[in-house]
């Protein structure tokens, strides 16, 4: 299963009555999340020790790309990408430039940096 869903996803299959849950209302969803002891909303402290998913990697996933695929369709460094996504080190301006841009339009991105290859 993809690490992100968009709006007009399926929802996932299971035994969740999907219909039903669409017509509760937030306050609804957290009061039943709170009474469920096996899906209790996590505390702030609990979320501040959280490590969050890097963007770098949430592109690359979306895009349903390997680390070694994103690389070299975007001509990138595999060691910096994966110290990227483990939060080793950050992206710099140029290249949060180049995540945006690939973000935003990776197909032409991709496209531009295959001919500029040849």
């Amino acid at each position: 299963m993809p690490a992100t869903r968009t709006p007009g996803d399926r929802p996932p299959a299971g035994r969740t009555d999907w219909d039903r849950l669409s017509t509760l209302s937030e306050e609804e969803v957290v009061a039943a999340a709170r009474s469920d002891p096996d899906a209790r909303p996590l505390t702030a402290g609990q979320l501040a020790e959280m490590r969050r998913v890097s963007r770098v990697k949430v592109i690359r996933q979306r895009l349903g790309m390997t680390q070694a695929e994103f690389a070299q369709a975007f001509r990138l460094p595999i060691t910096t990408l994966r110290d990227w996504e483990q939060h080793r080190s950050r992206p710099d301006a140029p290249a949060r430039a180049l995540l945006l841009a690939i973000e935003r339009d990776p197909e032409t991105l991709r496209r531009l940096l295959a001919s500029a290859a040849e």
